[in-house]
């Protein structure tokens, strides 16, 4: 879902995404993740007067940014949910398209209020929906070392998540933890070795992000919810920003298209044992062209589905 900082809309494998839709001028079309719309509006631009876009998004600024920019339009709907709520809003069998776009927008990424980024000072939120569950400061405060320990090594992979979690716990025993600057500070500390290019509060801030929004529950319940509403030949197109969402992605898909592995090699497969999806293509990846004027983008992967059983 990042975008080039100098323009907030530039979604990331925007033309790769829809056209891996196959969008039709009459068909139903679920944008699960609008951020700030740059596949949704694309995809309108395909519809003809009896198609339908269903966007959904979880933070309130981008819902009201859609209602703003595209809410007026008769064939829009405009929801604001978790990802995963698509069966509440549909129909099964009923839409020709679903993409979902993961992770955190450019806008989030750039407001430091919102308290996402280590760049900029703020509260330590990351909530995306700023109204609901617990926030980032409130994780630290309450978790023991372990459960912080787990969050860090598990969700951002960091190698020195028990330094982190250590200096943390220690930390709070002095003062309350809540602002990013103190975060990475802290971290920056912790951290005894950096990664060229990288600054050493970059995987933790990205775990606790999706330990606070639950990010990963969230997307197997929502490739699940949105295979159940794709008609037979209907499109489903993830991007994915971080190498567990992108493996977790990859293995459900596989697992869909290959059908109940225990009837696999029999001569004859009951229908409720066989494959629901076929894969479409390959993993596609953005263009040095792209990476070169939006560099978030550079770690994006797009992977496309079809469903071919009812």
């Amino acid at each position: 879902m990042v975008s080039s900082p100098l323009n907030a809309h530039a979604s990331v494998l925007l033309a790769e995404a829809v056209a891996s839709l196959a969008v039709r001028s009459d068909g139903c079309y679920v944008d699960a993740t609008y951020g700030r719309g740059g596949h949704a509006r694309a995809i309108l631009g395909l519809l003809g007067p009896t198609g339908e876009l269903l966007v959904i998004d979880r933070d309130p600024q981008a819902v009201a940014h859609a209602r703003e920019t595209i809410g007026q339009d008769a064939r829009v709907t405009v929801r604001q949910a978790t990802f995963d709520a698509i069966a509440e809003w549909v129909e099964p069998l009923s839409v020709a398209g679903v993409l979902f776009d993961l992770g955190v927008s450019s806008p989030q990424l750039d407001d430091g209020q919102r308290g996402f980024s280590f760049m900029r000072d703020g509260p330590l939120d990351m909530r995306m929906d700023p109204e609901h569950g617990e926030s980032a400061a409130d994780f630290i405060a309450k978790a023991s070392e372990q459960e912080i320990v787990a969050v860090i090594f598990e969700l951002g992979e960091e190698r020195f998540a028990r330094r982190i979690a250590a200096a943390l716990v220690a930390a709070r025993a002095q003062s309350s933890i809540t602002t990013t600057a103190q975060l990475a500070e802290i971290i920056s500390r912790a951290v005894p070795k950096r990664e060229p290019g990288k600054h050493p509060a970059t995987r933790t801030f990205q775990a606790l992000r999706m330990r606070v929004n639950k990010e990963l529950e969230l997307i197997e319940r929502a490739l699940g919810n949105a295979i159940d509403v794709l008609q037979v030949g209907g499109r489903l197109a993830v991007i994915s920003f971080h190498s567990l969402e992108d493996r977790l992605v990859k293995r459900y898909l596989r697992r869909e298209s290959d059908g109940d592995p225990i009837w696999r090699g029999m001569p004859q497969v009951p229908p409720e044992a066989q494959a629901r999806l076929a894969l479409v293509g390959k993993a596609i990846r953005p263009s040095e062209e792209e990476i070169a004027v939006n560099p978030r983008a550079r770690s994006a992967t797009l992977r496309v589905a079809e469903r071919v059983r009812a």
